[in-house]
């Protein structure tokens, strides 16, 4: 059983679809679509990490960090012009974060730091206040707090080890968010659902879904969207209407896909995946190469010198010839990864024969390589 673990992860995916829980209960609306407008906002900023054991920015080589250390000390009052600085107690750092929808202000989020200079480890650092930015340029959150690293570095006179990242990491609820994105949910009188995987077939049965309990209120614009408009009957609120279809079950369709990640060999298919009339032969070519030198001696009192002679060991195996499989037309996907069972295919064997077998024409699915 040599592909006993691939054919688990080839068959995954049907085994939940044959599953009568997963038959007769299908995913939530939530699950599948996005609101429109109901999204995060990135957040940017950079700011001085303090506090680091030696382990800070070189002013020589990160001009920007004293810089940033100039004009923090100014705002508090202290003028440091023209003093040359050599503390390497303090790395400059850039600050990104995500503000979840409908954040409120004084609401706390997660950030981010990476260094910015040639800092060599942020552990034990506190991160002094620093504002954060969107793209618009205003500033909606600020950020300060000591920093949790998930590696650490340490070393000796003559050795030294490192684990993980040392010049990235996080503050737990280290922002706090100052600005509002204002956003009317409540008075919209219509609004668009956006399916995460775009699909004529599932659109339609979203929006009879929704027609199905509030009948006239989910119109289909095009595979990725479905608009619903507030009726009346629930006091002409989105917020009832979102809240109230949100958790209907819909049966989810999708394209025939193989996705290949030809890196780490793996192999997913999906349960659609059907395969024409085809025969397919596998055989491997192994070719093995063994170096085994060996030492020439010179006959005694002669004045010649040892020499090492190559001897090559050269072996070569055609697989003993793979036997002939044949899959029939409309095949599923479970005789399908049988049939490759039986030719003892390897995973990366698999990628090149459903290759193959696509160009050939007889794979109805879309193949997909990462």
């Amino acid at each position: 059983m040599r592909l006993s673990h691939l054919t688990m992860a080839i068959l995954l995916p049907l085994a939940a679809a044959l599953t009568p829980t997963a038959a007769q209960a299908g995913p939530r609306i939530k699950d599948i679509v996005d609101i429109e407008n109901v999204r995060p906002n990135q957040l940017v900023g950079y700011g001085l990490v303090v506090g680091l054991a030696g382990t800070g920015d070189r002013m020589r080589n990160a001009p920007f960090t004293e810089e940033l250390m100039q004009a923090m000390l100014e705002r508090m009052g202290v003028n440091i012009r023209g003093t040359k600085m050599q503390t390497q107690n303090v790395a400059a750092v850039s600050i990104s974060a995500t503000m979840p929808p409908f954040a409120r202000a004084g609401s706390q989020i997660d950030v981010q730091i990476s260094s910015l200079g040639d800092a060599s480890s942020l552990q034990g650092g506190t991160l002094l206040v620093s504002s954060l930015r969107a793209l618009d340029g205003e500033i909606y959150a600020v950020a300060q707090g000591p920093v949790a690293l998930s590696g650490f570095k340490a070393q000796g006179a003559g050795a030294s080890i490192t684990r993980g990242v040392t010049t990235s990491a996080r503050i737990a609820g280290g922002a706090i968010i100052e600005r509002e994105v204002n956003f009317a949910f409540k008075s919209a009188s219509s609004l668009k659902l956006a399916l995460k995987n775009p699909d004529f077939t599932t659109a339609q049965r979203i929006a009879a879904a929704i027609n199905g309990r509030f009948s006239g209120t989910a119109e289909v614009l095009d595979p990725a969207t479905v608009q619903v408009s507030a009726r009346g009957d629930l006091g002409g609120s989105m917020v009832n209407l979102v809240s109230e279809i949100e958790n209907l079950e819909v049966t989810v369709d999708q394209r025939a896909r193989i996705v290949i990640n030809e890196a780490s060999g793996t192999v997913v298919m999906g349960t659609d995946v059907k395969i024409s009339p085809v025969a397919i032969a596998q055989g491997g070519l192994t070719i093995s190469i063994a170096e085994n030198p060996v030492a020439s001696q010179p006959a005694p009192f002669s004045n010649g010198t040892t020499q090492v002679l190559p001897r090559t060991k050269i072996a070569v195996d055609d697989g003993g010839g793979k036997s002939l499989a044949i899959l029939g037309g409309g095949t599923s996907l479970q005789s399908l990864v049988s049939g490759l069972n039986r030719l003892g295919v390897s995973p990366r064997d698999l990628i090149t024969i459903l290759q193959a077998v696509k160009s050939a024409g007889a794979l109805q699915a879309d193949i997909e390589v990462q």
